[in-house]
């Protein structure tokens, strides 16, 4: 029986140096980092392919690293050991979470966007990752079938957008890198009614028909949607707001009006 790999103690390692260049240009690259057993348990049951795996001895040890580790040994996935101290440099949150993959970013056939009754997410200039990744776990949990994502767009695999998705991103069918302009285009050209979701509109949210194929058009959490966009749009919903708020965040208004969408479907 072979004896395992040395324990990797430097951050000048190959591989460490590998991860930390991936963590710096993500966008760019085919791969994406997963860091923690929580989004790494979510990529291997939607069936992500890791490519490999660095983990510190002290979630080796537990029965969750364990398992783990089986599920990656199980798929000859290369898992390497590490010091705390080089996983922790590698992390994004102050305390690591013992564990971090390198997985290949899922690829979507567009045709998945518009299975059932669609309901789709425009989201247009999202350039908060955190924000888009909530965005894409309310719309998984209100129904949604898909979402376009339009240049301009935070990316959905990068390591705040992931763990503010939750592992929505590996499961929601995703198109991303349209034109705004383009995206609507291919939205209509589906039958889709397309719903703006801005403060000048003429329909508050609730009042209307939101039972048929729909596509819900966000824009950008400072400037919203461009008004071109908002233009062309077949309705233009607004959430009334009390006191001197403004607007709402984009998660926020997204709940909303996706989950009034599922109330009206269920209705139906």
């Amino acid at each position: 029986m072979a004896a395992p790999d040395p324990v990797i103690h430097s951050r000048r390692h190959p591989l460490v140096q590998r991860l930390r260049r991936l963590k710096e240009t993500s966008a760019a690259d085919e791969l994406c980092l997963i860091e923690g057993p929580k989004l790494l348990e979510e990529a291997l049951a939607a069936d992500i392919e890791i490519v490999e795996a660095v983990v510190v001895t002290r979630l080796e040890a537990s029965d969750r690293g364990g398992g783990l580790l089986r599920a990656l040994t199980e798929r000859r996935v290369s898992v390497r050991r590490v010091e705390e101290g080089v996983l922790a440099s590698l992390s994004e949150v102050e305390t690591s979470q013992g564990i971090l993959a390198l997985a290949r970013r899922p690829a979507f056939a567009e045709e998945r966007l518009f299975t059932g009754l669609p309901l789709l997410v425009v989201a247009v200039g999202v350039q908060n990752p955190g924000n888009l990744g909530g965005l894409l776990r309310t719309a998984e949990a209100a129904g949604a079938t898909g979402a376009y994502l339009t240049a301009g767009t935070a990316d959905p695999f990068s390591w705040k957008a992931l763990r503010g998705s939750m592992g929505s991103a590996f499961r929601l069918p995703l198109v991303r890198g349209l034109p705004p302009g383009e995206a609507l285009g291919r939205v209509r050209a589906r039958g889709l009614l397309a719903v703006a979701a801005s403060a000048e509109g003429e329909t508050p949210y609730d009042q209307a028909d939101l039972r048929g194929p729909l596509a819900l058009l966000l824009g950008s959490e400072g400037t919203g949607l461009p008004p071109e966009l908002a233009a062309g749009a077949d309705r233009r919903l607004a959430i009334p707001l009390r006191g001197r708020v403004e607007s709402l965040n984009v998660g926020v208004a997204a709940a909303v009006l996706l989950f009034e969408v599922a109330r009206q479907r269920g209705r139906r």
